[in-house]
């Protein structure tokens, strides 16, 4: 038996966001990043509230990639105001802040967290929707990505014109996350007709969006579609949850600091490669799958193995028009010092859980394999 579910309710268009003065909280509690406050987006939103006579309390100390300090600071000012309401600004590294101390804080008080609407500014982790959250413990360098129904924000406010400002390079990254993200979702074992539906769409809209909002970030329209691309793939994979790529890339960025959408699109085409058995004999479930999503694409083949090539060929052109590097030693990463690191990252990457849904189940030397290919002269 399968379920579907979607507990969010979203917010979309220009000008949505002034629709967050509905939700009748009456103590907000917004956390963001320092750049929110300094740029003043913060006091913006805190403006909109306090016009409906809500008390604000400001957390900026969001960092990227969370850390479980972070969240420990985030769950204090929270005691100390006691807010009904948990508004996230930012991207992924705000939201997910907001969802795992707005858990912890609700856990203390017996269960009931305060409502939690996030806004996201960038369009990429489609965090707004789901149920998972990554946080950091930087003293052992591993990711956590926690799952569960109770961080689902309650409401998402997807407003495209919190996303002009956001730079090319940045665009780039996010965009390739939401491409993972689908992809993901599609080939998952967990995939249905449902997610499947939610997938498909943001993955075409990526590739008609994504260029256009790199090459000229005022492209209201690219925004627009960007922003709701990144919320349907979160819808798809917080149901499907997602596979290797993501849990090679959580170990990745840990280890290296490489930013989150940059690590999957390092690794996007040499996972295809390996699920859909490029380099075997015979044909598979995802190999088929990915073949579907060629031909959605028109990306044509005369054999489905061929489609495949061409669709991790045209990942490959895209990410060179949007500047995104092939390999880690084009990001200042000592080829040494990365391959020294292959058999931990490996050991991380096999207990994360976005594996268990992977469309193969890998063995170690196989993720090590995958990581080699990320130093040049490896590639697919």
């Amino acid at each position: 038996m399968g379920q579907f579910l979607m507990n969010t309710r979203i917010h979309t268009g220009e000008s949505s966001l002034e629709e967050i003065a509905r939700l009748g909280i009456r103590k907000a509690y917004i956390i963001c990043d320092p750049f929110m406050e300094k740029c003043g987006r913060a006091q913006e939103l805190a403006a909109m509230l306090q016009k409906m006579g809500t008390e604000i309390q400001i957390f900026s100390e969001v960092v990227p990639d969370p850390s479980i300090e972070v969240v420990a600071k985030a769950i204090q000012g929270m005691k100390e105001l006691g807010p009904d309401g948990i508004i996230a600004l930012g991207g992924g590294s705000a939201i997910d802040t907001a969802k795992a101390a707005g858990h912890l804080y609700g856990s203390m008080n017996g269960g009931a967290r305060p409502l939690l609407a996030a806004v996201p500014t960038t369009s990429g982790t489609g965090s707004e929707v789901t149920s998972f959250a990554v946080i950091s413990d930087t003293k052992a360098q591993v990711k956590y990505a926690l799952r569960d129904q109770a961080l689902v924000p309650d409401a998402a406010f997807l407003d495209p014109r919190l996303t002009l400002s956001v730079p090319p390079a940045v665009t780039a990254d996010t965009g390739m996350d939401v491409l993972t993200h689908g992809l993901e979702a599609y080939v998952s074992v967990k995939a249905d007709d449902f997610t499947d539906a939610c997938a498909e769409k943001s993955i075409r809209l990526v590739w008609e969006y994504l260029e256009r909002a790199v090459l000229d970030g005022s492209d209201m329209e690219a925004r627009e579609h960007m922003h709701n691309a990144s919320c349907l793939a979160g819808i798809a994979f917080s149901n499907a949850s997602l596979g290797i790529c993501h849990s090679m890339a959580h170990a990745l960025g840990a280890c290296f600091h490489i930013p989150h959408g940059r690590s999957n699109a390092l690794l996007l085409p040499h996972v295809i490669a390996y699920n859909a058995g490029l380099e075997e004999s015979g044909e598979n479930e995802a190999l088929l799958r990915y073949q579907t999503i060629a031909e959605m694409l028109g990306i044509g083949g005369g054999t489905p193995k061929a489609a495949v090539h061409g669709l991790i060929r045209h990942i490959r052109n895209l990410m060179k028009r949007i500047r995104i590097p092939a390999y880690v030693t084009e990001l200042s990463v000592e080829s040494e010092t990365f391959v020294a690191a292959i058999p931990e990252m490996t050991e991380k990457a096999l207990k994360d859980n976005c594996t268990a849904t992977n469309p193969r189940v890998p063995a170690r030397e196989e993720l090590e394999y995958l990581y080699k290919k990320l130093c040049k002269g490896g590639s697919v």
